[in-house]
């Protein structure tokens, strides 16, 4: 089975991708082919202003899914905006595409309003569905991981593709979910992780600011004093303890938080604890890509050739297809 996904490249990774995506993409990269993005494209829908950042945040998150545990000789990694066919691909499915499908898909009109306030209101954006099909089907894809919220999003792809291979007579794949769980990541502060907001943790926090950041989280309200019992389940810091600590460390914590046994900052240490168990190794792993640029280049650059020898197999298929 050929899995597809990808990470729009907006900077540095947080937590939540972890745990929402690249945790899952290390395990299906043991029992499917996959094909794993990096996309500048559509993160160039926004971030058109500053693309000189572009290519640093390309190497980030390329060393990042190496650091974690992706595995260049078990998947294909690759940066979008290398891969050529896959931008005629783009063009193709765009002349076949209805402007009503895109003007229904709900992240467009949700988003109408501040994407005018932030000059995003641009063709690239709306036409996101449209690559996003082109992205799957370039390699064939046949299973796309997604959450749960996230089918919806998936269907206008299918519904591209499906006309595709309608009016060419055609074969490609109609990617379908694969269900993942993906546990709520929750900022530092309880509301969503966002860049708006400045309450994200990076998946690779620096040990110092990770400290720095973890002791400044805000607590249950009713801890006022050292001896008030709290409830966990108010507290922003145990939504971050049930992602990292073992299942002793929660008891320890439910019931060191509900008998004033142990004081928030008791607490909070021992999740910087669990947190440098878990990123040591993969953040000195990124460090050290990050710091030998000749042998991170030769990893992307084998990685871009093989997506696209898979890339110009699907589009000489869709030639063939077409009659061109």
């Amino acid at each position: 089975m050929r899995i597809m996904s990808g990470m729009r490249a907006t900077g540095q990774l947080h937590i939540g991708h972890y745990w929402g995506t690249l945790r899952n993409w290390i395990t299906l990269q043991h029992s499917y082919t996959c094909f794993f993005g990096v996309m500048d494209l559509h993160g160039m829908t926004t971030a058109y202003k500053t693309t000189a950042e572009i290519p640093k945040w390309n190497h980030e998150m390329f060393a990042e899914f190496l650091a974690w545990g992706l595995d260049p000789e078990k998947c294909t990694i690759y940066i979008q905006s290398q891969i050529p066919e896959l931008l005629e691909l783009f063009m193709y499915f765009s002349n076949l595409t209805p402007l009503g499908w895109l003007e229904r898909v709900n992240t467009w009109k949700d988003a109408i309003e501040e994407a005018k306030q932030n000059d995003t209101h641009n063709l690239g954006r709306f036409a996101y569905p449209v690559l996003q099909a082109a992205d799957i089907a370039i390699f064939r894809g046949e299973k796309v991981p997604v959450g749960q919220d996230q089918v919806s999003h998936l269907e206008i792809s299918r519904e591209i593709i499906r006309r595709f291979n309608s009016l060419y007579k055609a074969k490609l794949p109609e990617p379908r979910a694969l269900l993942t769980d993906t546990p709520l990541v929750l900022g530092l502060d309880g509301r969503k992780m966002s860049k708006s907001y400045n309450n994200g943790l990076l998946l690779t926090e620096e040990a110092k600011t990770l400290e720095k950041k973890i002791k400044g989280m805000p607590t249950d309200p009713a801890r006022v004093r050292r001896e008030d019992p709290g409830e966990p389940e108010k507290c922003p810091v145990y939504t971050f303890h049930k992602l990292y600590s073992s299942s002793a460390d929660l008891e320890w914590v439910q019931v060191g938080c509900r008998t004033a046994g142990i004081g928030c900052g008791d607490c909070k240490m021992r999740l910087v604890e669990n947190i440098n168990k878990m990123s040591a190794e993969p953040r000195e792993k990124k460090k050290e890509l990050l710091n030998n640029p000749k042998t991170l280049d030769s990893i992307i650059r084998n990685g871009n050739e093989r997506a696209r020898l898979e890339a110009q197999t699907t589009l000489k298929i869709v030639k063939e297809n077409m009659k061109l």
